[in-house]
């Protein structure tokens, strides 16, 4: 029975799993937009809003936890804290909008936009 394990394997081991989710969150980083499947999507907007609000807060030590989190690439950091963050100060999580599209025509997989609101 798979009671509580709610995490999507996407048939990739944990290390692999977690370089998808890094790799996704980078491209919609810098393209504020990305179009990916479904289940990818839904993975990937709870980490994203951890790091917007994290963000938020403009503290030495949260700049550099986002850093570490994005291998180390201060571009797409910079830009999370100096463009994308500053946009939703006053709002309290919903960062992210997940919008369906119709199913891809290869393998018929449930397709989705995620961008920033």
């Amino acid at each position: 029975m798979r009671h509580h394990n709610n995490i999507r394997k996407f048939g990739r081991k944990r290390n692999q799993r977690k370089a998808l989710l890094k790799g996704l969150m980078l491209a919609l980083i810098s393209h504020e937009k990305i179009e990916t499947t479904e289940a990818k999507a839904k993975e990937l907007r709870p980490e994203i809003e951890k790091l917007i609000t994290k963000a938020n807060m403009g503290t030495l030590a949260s700049r550099r936890l986002i850093v570490s989190r994005l291998y180390n690439l201060t571009s797409e950091a910079n830009k999370l804290i100096d463009v994308i963050a500053p946009k939703y100060k006053g709002r309290s999580g919903g960062y992210t909008r997940i919008t369906k599209l119709p199913r891809r025509l290869g393998d018929a997989s449930k397709m989705a936009i995620i961008e920033f609101v």
